[in-house]
């Protein structure tokens, strides 16, 4: 993933969001806010958000609770990002951001009181391997939950190739995901499976990251699109692909709690 202020050739759809500053999330707020409160929130004191992106949940948890806030990102400019939003929303001194791999976590066992990720482990082909990273790095009695991309219907070789091709994901089906949560260590284990509808998808997405901040985004996008000739090819190809594509995607909560040790 590139890290820096220019594109360059052959542009992947993490760094077009990573210089574009946006982040893909499923089903807005609602599912943050269930997601979080299936969490029990409320009660945590530390909280990881695995996969932050531009910073959106790891503000809104430090804004809307009284915790702190670890945020965690493979790319440095998500990382700038989420530094501005955490500024912007007026919580710096709540949020906590560094690079860390979901595949390898750069913390000690039994930190957090809750871990949580969205629309992070569709780009991980090892979904089981990061699974158990949140795991391990929750205390027991506490939470991990995830808001992740399913296809409603098993795909197609060429759907599977497409998707891996324009967005760089390794999107599973429900029952897929709901097995994996099944061989989790985790206990109290609840699964919600959400259709998506693109219209109100794409709206809420809009919402979730702030008008001002998507409009800006659009300016990046546009600016991209007419300095880099040799990328607009690869910006057609994800942008060809999304609205089709929600039709034939859900969006999955899928919380857990960690046994108490024995």
């Amino acid at each position: 993933m590139t890290t820096g202020q220019t594109a360059r050739p052959g542009i992947e759809y993490l760094d077009m969001q990573a210089y574009v500053g946006i982040t893909k999330h499923n089903g807005g707020f609602a599912a943050t806010d269930e997601l979080l409160t299936l969490c029990r929130i409320e009660t945590a004191r530390e909280v990881l958000n695995a996969g932050c992106g531009i910073g959106v949940g790891s503000a809104y948890v430090a804004r809307n609770y009284p915790c702190h806030v670890v945020g965690v990102d493979i790319s440095e400019k998500m990382l700038a990002w989420s530094r501005q939003r955490a500024r912007m929303v007026g919580v710096s001194d709540k949020v906590d951001l560094r690079v860390g791999d979901v595949l390898a976590l750069p913390f000690k066992s039994d930190r957090f009181d809750v871990v949580f990720c969205e629309s992070v482990l569709a780009f991980v082909e090892d979904k089981g391997r990061a699974i158990a990273e949140c795991v391990r790095v929750t205390k027991p009695g506490g939470y991990v939950g995830l808001n992740e991309t399913y296809f409603v219907d098993k795909a197609t070789p060429e759907l599977t190739a497409r998707v891996q091709t324009s967005l760089g994901t390794h999107v599973p089906s429900a029952a897929t995901w709901q097995a994996l949560w099944e061989k989790s260590v985790l206990c109290d284990r609840v699964v919600k499976l959400y259709r998506i509808d693109a219209r109100t998808e794409i709206r809420d997405r809009i919402r979730w990251v702030g008008w001002r901040w998507a409009v800006r985004a659009w300016g990046r996008l546009l600016r991209l699109y007419i300095t880099e000739p040799t990328l607009r090819q690869s910006l057609r190809e994800m942008f060809d692909a999304p609205v089709d594509l929600l039709q034939q995607m859900g969006y999955g909560i899928f919380v857990g709690r960690k046994p108490e040790q024995a």
